[in-house]
């Protein structure tokens, strides 16, 4: 039994926070609303899991040094927007426990992955990056899922490993915290043009060109910064991007529905009504692209739907268009 802090309680911070009470760990869980906290408290329940019931063993607080204090483990599930600012309110409360990232994002001013920024505020910290094919809602019902543990360090592999693995959530372990990452955060994108896609009636020639297409700018533009190849055709990569893509569960899918039939980015996020990390990202990938000197044709058309006013219609031609190539 495991003392297990987690940090955010959105549908994945409150679906890791059942399965790990659950397994009989003491639990607690951070929630930057005391409504939000009392709600889980009181009436066991979570406004973002609607279907779920919040594990009695669950203790849920606005107060990030209660969270923290005494834990074996720290779980962070905020908004990757979030990330530097929530790591900065606890840092100083971190003794030697691991910090697991389970936001999959990008800080937009620095163009950093989520671990670097929490680096660059705890040098000495242990990270790890919990990733892969993962829906908050069906997780927190006890649907069969696998996902991955990358950690420099074994320890920490092991750890995430032995606390959180049943017959319900197998983890498997690698070393390649960038490529995992990488994976996690690039593959909303696609997922976002997806939704476009769906939108506009495209059928499953275009999803299966989309996926496979779109897998391959993963990977050439998280190579050239640093992570493994076979680290993108495994579950932080084509995983995690198979069932975004073709989830009605996934927001990043829902926002490019939106944006598909005409709305705004502001009205996406109104009617999502949760972060949309895909939207904050793209942005973040097309500078990468370019720092990288990466060929990146799906990010840089949606980039021009998103902020150049290019049609979805528009964009499909585009990139059906373009120049001869060999595979």
């Amino acid at each position: 039994m495991k003392n297990i802090c987690i940090i955010g309680s959105g549908s994945w911070g409150s679906a890791l926070s059942i399965h790990a009470a659950q397994m009989g760990h003491n639990v607690k869980l951070w929630s930057h609303s005391k409504e939000e906290a009392d709600l889980i408290n009181e009436e066991h329940r979570c406004k973002f899991l609607p279907n779920a019931s919040m594990e009695k063993n669950i203790i849920c607080t606005s107060d990030i040094e209660e969270a923290i204090k005494g834990s074996d483990v720290v779980f962070h599930v905020t908004p990757s927007k979030f990330t530097r600012e929530t790591v900065e309110k606890y840092k100083d409360f971190i003794d030697d426990q691991p910090i697991i990232l389970c936001s999959k994002g990008f800080e937009s001013s620095t163009l950093y992955t989520l671990n670097e920024v929490v680096e660059e505020e705890i040098p000495n910290a242990q990270i790890g990056v919990l990733t892969g094919p993962s829906h908050a809602e069906e997780v927190s019902l006890g649907i069969p899922t696998v996902v991955l543990i990358a950690s420099e360090n074994e320890e920490v592999q092991k750890l995430v490993q032995d606390s959180l693995m049943d017959e319900k959530l197998r983890i498997y372990t690698s070393y390649d915290v960038k490529g995992a990452e990488l994976g996690g955060a690039l593959k909303n994108i696609i997922a976002f043009c997806a939704g476009i896609a769906a939108e506009l009636n495209m059928g499953d020639n275009t999803f299966a060109a989309l996926i496979t297409r779109g897998l391959t700018e993963i990977s050439r533009l998280g190579v050239a910064m640093g992570g493994k190849k076979e680290t993108f055709y495994g579950l932080s990569g084509l995983g995690d991007l198979i069932v975004t893509c073709l989830s009605e569960h996934s927001r990043n899918r829902k926002a490019g529905r939106c944006i598909g039939r005409g709305l705004t980015i502001e009205e996406t996020k109104k009617e999502v009504g949760m972060t949309i990390e895909s939207i904050d990202n793209i942005e973040v990938a097309y500078k990468l692209a370019q720092k990288y000197n990466v060929e990146m044709p799906i990010v840089n058309t949606v980039y021009k739907v998103l902020y150049d006013g290019l049609s979805p219609k528009d964009a499909v031609k585009m990139l059906m268009t373009r120049e001869k190539k060999s595979e």
